[in-house]
């Protein structure tokens, strides 16, 4: 079996240190956070950004001294930015990171209820618009999926030559109006992309370490970090994105997988 890529979402754009004090906002944190999780075994730095005060900007001056501050520090790192952003986001503000050309950055698939009122919107024509602006600036897009019809419009666009292969997929698991987190659904997922497609599975909150530990067994990558659980385990806070990241590699270890460093990374998902 390949070596493991763990990627590290340092911050994310909706928990706050009212959640967890350790969740990074500013520069000098953000910075930090990723250096613990690269130090402890990620590969891909994840990346939203925040004001000091924690909110979430796509500002590409605040991307910019982010990844600049991140590359100082972990040279090789992979440093993959969100065009997410956060909810009620306009289209281009969400682009601004890409036009930084970073290897590779997230991409929205499809339209999901995050809880209660709020409504992450990813319309067709927004979907592919994001992707004709990544290839002209020759950024690889993460397919982000929270559900299998999301997974149907990736390989829509992949017959239409708009996405490339070998597509790169990020099972997003267990967000409330999304696919559940259970090897059933990962089982459905995995069975659904093309065989020469790479795929990381991020479980939300309590089901990150479980979602890890199937992922690894299922030749899948992995994705942990404050952006989707803020507990190294029931009731206990993690301390920092790296403890998480020990964690995964950990689970890895016992299994007999082995950790990817960067430059494997690039060369299992096609970068370089």
């Amino acid at each position: 079996m390949e070596k493991l890529i763990i990627t590290a979402a340092i911050c994310g754009a909706e928990v706050t240190k009212k959640d967890n004090s350790n969740v990074p906002y500013t520069v000098e944190e953000i910075v930090k956070e990723a250096k613990f999780a690269y130090d402890a075994g990620a590969s891909i730095i994840h990346l939203h950004v925040r004001d000091d005060s924690g909110i979430p900007t796509q500002s590409f001056e605040r991307f910019k001294v982010c990844i600049d501050g991140i590359r100082k520090e972990c040279p090789d790192v992979i440093i993959e930015p969100s065009t997410g952003g956060a909810v009620g986001m306009n289209n281009d503000e969400r682009l601004s990171p890409v036009f930084l050309k970073p290897e590779i950055a997230s991409l929205d698939c499809g339209t999901c209820n995050f809880g209660k009122d709020d409504i992450f919107v990813n319309t067709e024509d927004t979907i592919r618009y994001f992707v004709k602006k990544m290839n002209e600036f020759g950024v690889k897009p993460e397919i982000e999926v929270f559900d299998k019809g999301m997974i149907d419009t990736a390989l829509r666009l992949h017959k239409e030559k708009l996405l490339k292969a070998p597509l790169q997929f990020n099972f997003v698991m267990g967000v409330r109006g999304g696919i559940g987190a259970s090897l059933m659904d990962l089982a459905f997922m995995k069975a659904s992309i093309p065989e020469d497609s790479a795929f990381t599975v991020t479980g939300i909150g309590k089901a990150q370490f479980t979602m890890a530990a199937m992922a690894i067994v299922a030749g899948g990558h992995v994705r942990v970090g404050f952006e989707d659980n803020i507990y190294i385990r029931k009731g206990v806070l993690a301390k920092s994105n790296g403890e998480m990241v020990e964690k995964a590699v950990r689970i890895s270890r016992e299994i007999g997988r082995e950790i990817a460093t960067p430059k494997e990374a690039r060369e299992i998902l096609h970068l370089i």
